[in-house]
């Protein structure tokens, strides 16, 4: 009797995430989606990383060569998007793997998984640690004690997004405010810096500490954490991977209207003696 396996794998696509610390963050799952694809493409940050991606798939394909000097950043993830649906649709499955989080400000995985289903391909992403989830364990933050936003920098400032300084407000890529195009290097943009740091200023106190972040990539390497106050922002040692922390500011005000309909008792500094 045929075994009915014998054919391979379907024509799929599997988005997955490679955390941070090479292969430290790798879920199981990744890894098996990685190993036994007909064709992986990757995305990663470190050199090391990106050894041990090519040694689980001899297919394993870079698609950083996407980017070039001065070329717009959505024309790369065109190009990306339409590589990852080349082999899919030749009838391969595929596996993309991308560093942190393949979810989080990742436009080419969220475009390839539309367009594979559109097509009428199985497609699916698979969770991973993204560098926010980093940045909660290496602070010390706790989401849920204050709430937390998070915003990408410049859509935060070019979309004048209303937010709580009662909670914690992160800023992811800070340090490539309104920049369309790739530039190669670690040299943040200081003018987005310093709209920045004046927007800020309008919500807190200049003297309010604020905590720069990178995840380590590497194992025995430390997280960067940069304490600085806020009006020290421009001319702070950001880099393009940098997200800016805002703990904080004030205590939001109770609605003693909704404490009253949820049966809650009032607070004891409210009641009677």
């Amino acid at each position: 009797m045929a075994d009915e396996k014998s054919a391979g794998p379907a024509a799929e696509l599997t988005v997955v995430g490679t955390g941070f610390l090479v292969a430290g963050q790798v879920t199981p799952e990744a890894r098996s989606a990685m190993e036994g694809a007909d064709k992986l493409f990757y995305l990663v940050s470190d050199p090391a990383t990106r050894f041990w991606v090519e040694g689980l798939n001899p297919t394993a394909e870079s698609l950083y060569d996407a980017y070039g000097e001065g070329r717009r950043r959505d024309e790369s993830y065109r190009e990306m998007v339409e590589r990852i649906l080349a082999p899919l649709a030749a009838g391969l499955s595929v596996c993309v793997a991308l560093y942190g989080h393949p979810g989080v400000f990742v436009h080419p995985s969220h475009e390839a998984v539309r367009r594979a289903r559109q097509a009428g391909f199985p497609a699916r992403m698979l969770p991973a640690i993204s560098a926010e989830d980093c940045l909660y364990a290496d602070l010390l933050v706790d989401p849920a004690r204050d709430g937390c936003q998070s915003f990408e920098a410049s859509d935060f400032l070019l979309r004048n997004r209303r937010f709580d300084p009662s909670s914690a407000l992160v800023l992811l890529q800070v340090g490539v405010i309104g920049r369309a195009a790739y530039r190669p290097g670690g040299e943040p943009d200081r003018r987005g810096l310093a709209v920045l740091t004046e927007v800020l200023r309008e919500t807190y106190p200049s003297d309010h500490e604020v905590v720069l972040y990178e995840a380590s990539p590497l194992p025995l390497f430390e997280p960067r954490i940069h304490r600085l106050p806020l009006a020290d922002l421009p001319e702070a040692p950001v880099t393009v991977a940098s997200t800016l922390y805002v703990p904080p500011w004030g205590v939001a005000r109770a609605n003693p209207e909704v404490r009253a309909r949820l049966g809650l008792a009032p607070p004891p500094s409210s009641r009677r003696q």
